[in-house]
């Protein structure tokens, strides 16, 4: 057993990753409030006037724009009567002096305009940009600008700017690829904390995201309708690493820069020994799959507690990992009275992952409150193995030794007493909910999925798809964090690796073979793979890769 370990954090015994070389930046991710906050830094503070950040970002559209304009194509921009339409209005001035093809079509009254937005429509219009009415006609090819709402909004989108942001989506669809829709900031009608449409939100190939890029850019269905996703320096330093924003995308870089170092002289006692409690009667495969995800992930050595009637079954189903039967019901189920026999086991081993396919008879629920008492070794928990916390929360949040849960929303909505509706709404507030009453690290599954800390941190994961929307592959998940954790990995950091290179493996089978039909253990097969990649990756990273969208930033100019 690992000893010197901080609640939620992981010493590693071994020393295997004591000495890292200095990782690639995370991306910091920014909500409505901490832009603000920015904004006023770098104009209050710096003393960086407020027309120059919109000088900066409008310019910065405009170079996006000219890097992959077809030639002879024309750029119409839908300006909001705010600082994004503003933003529009420099971006059309600067391409009216390239000679694009350009006009602007502003929603709303002149006279509304108001500060930088007001003092650039004056500039446009000196300079001769063409102001077309509300009567402009779709192009059928070329690009359009949506500079309507930022960061912003947070109401539903009604009148004149929905009716719009309606017509862009149509223009879009009906060109067929031949008008490309291009949003500043994010795409409007999204929300820049959660990802959730505001009753109507442009369908973007392209958004430039200003100064940082935006929490809702990473989340479902913001994620997707943002489309590429290019992060623009527009004058705004990015905060002092002590006052980070409280959520971070990681790059594969940076993921591949945690990957346990694997030294020429180790072997597998080198390497940590995962304790898997799982399966019953009908569901011994969820106790493979997380046997399978451990030793995918790294570690050493793998043993599957399992109720001693299934004991004859595992031994033939994984031949890699050592199984030990432990008292069971008669119904083959785990039994109160195994708590003995895996605490011994325990005390050999670095880690612990419980809950897949272990049922959820009041027998097995003991078990796994008198297990979570009494273990001082990290623990994982997940499916059958949540539910006695949602009435029982105080019995995670006394524990000394790092613990990770991994529920998905249906499993989220009960530890939390809501609806699952509630959960997606807002998943890293529920995420982050979740984390600071049970007094652990969460791991919020689904789409981009939500990593929190009980201090309030987070991270959003960029890999993965509907490669994993299968039976099983929750369990592989299992396996990985446990045996990452069991190599010595802080509990945040090896609940988000795992997650990382999980989804990696499913990006890389669906790359090859399309997302539908790949069954669990295919994943658990890929890991390896998808971290010998990770290593390649870091090898060569190029400094503010970006991995949402599969684009890049680039630089102020």
């Amino acid at each position: 057993m690992t000893s010197n370990r901080d609640r939620n954090g992981a010493s590693n015994p071994r020393g295997a990753n004591s000495a890292r070389k200095p990782r690639p930046e995370r991306w910091p991710l920014v909500g409505a409030r901490e832009m603000r906050e920015l904004d006023r830094h770098a104009i209050e503070t710096i003393g960086i006037p407020s027309d120059t950040l919109m000088e900066n970002a409008g310019r910065a559209v405009a170079d996006q724009l000219l890097r992959e304009l077809p030639e002879g194509a024309s750029v119409s921009i839908v300006c909001g009567r705010g600082n994004n339409g503003g933003d529009g209005l420099v971006a059309a001035r600067h391409l009216h002096h390239r000679d694009v093809d350009v006009c602007v079509i502003l929603l709303g009254e002149a006279g509304n305009l108001s500060g930088d937005a007001a003092v650039n429509l004056e500039r446009a219009c000196q300079v001769g940009v063409p102001l077309a009415d509300q009567e402009w006609h779709p192009p059928t090819r070329g690009v359009v600008v949506d500079a309507i709402f930022g960061t912003g909004l947070s109401r539903d989108v009604e009148g004149v700017e929905a009716d719009w942001i309606r017509r862009i989506n149509a223009c879009r669809a009906d060109a067929r690829g031949a008008v490309q829709v291009v949003s500043v900031d994010l795409p409007s009608g999204l929300c820049g904390d959660t990802g959730a449409v505001l009753g109507t939100c442009i369908e973007a190939d392209v958004t430039v995201a200003l100064a940082l890029p935006k929490l809702g850019l990473t989340l479902e269905p913001g994620r997707s309708a943002a489309g590429r996703i290019l992060v623009a320096n527009i004058g705004i330093d990015d905060p002092p690493p002590n006052q980070l924003p409280r959520a971070e995308l990681w790059t594969r870089a940076y993921a591949g820069s945690l990957l346990p170092a694997r030294p020429a002289a180790g072997h597998k006692g080198s390497f940590g020994h995962a304790l898997i409690v799982a399966g019953s009667e009908g569901k011994t495969g969820a106790a493979a799959l997380a046997a399978e995800g451990a030793a995918r992930a790294g570690v050493g050595l793998v043993t599957i507690a399992c109720p001693a009637g299934l004991n004859d079954i595992l031994e033939i189903k994984c031949t890699e990992a050592m199984t030990a039967p432990v008292a069971d019901t008669p119904e083959r189920a785990f039994a109160s009275s195994a708590a003995e026999s895996i605490l011994a086991l325990a005390a050999t081993r670095d880690a612990l992952g419980i809950g897949p396919g272990i049922g959820c008879s009041e027998e097995t629920q003991a078990l796994v409150l008198a297990l979570t008492k009494r273990l001082e070794l990290p623990l994982v928990v997940d499916a059958d193995g949540l539910v006695p916390f949602a009435r029982e929360p105080d019995w995670l949040r006394e524990r000394e030794a790092p613990t990770v849960l991994t529920p998905h929303p249906g499993e989220a909505a009960r530890l939390l007493g809501i609806e699952a509706d509630e959960i997606n709404r807002d998943r890293p507030a529920a995420a982050r909910e979740l984390a600071m009453r049970f007094g652990s690290i969460v791991v919020l599954k689904g789409a981009a999925s939500v990593i929190a800390a009980p201090d309030g941190r987070i991270a959003i994961n960029p890999t993965g798809g509907p490669a994993l929307a299968t039976g099983g592959t929750g369990d592989v998940l299992l396996g990985m964090v446990a045996g990452l954790l069991a190599q010595g990995l802080d509990a945040f950091e090896a609940a988000a690796l795992a997650v990382f290179v999980h989804g990696a493996a499913a990006d890389r089978l669906a790359q090859r073979a399309g997302a539908v039909g790949h069954l669990a253990g295919e994943i658990a097969r890929e890991i390896p793979a998808a971290t010998a990649q990770l290593r390649a990756d870091l090898a060569t990273a190029v400094r503010g890769d970006f991995p949402v969208g599969h684009a890049v930033s680039f630089p102020e100019p």
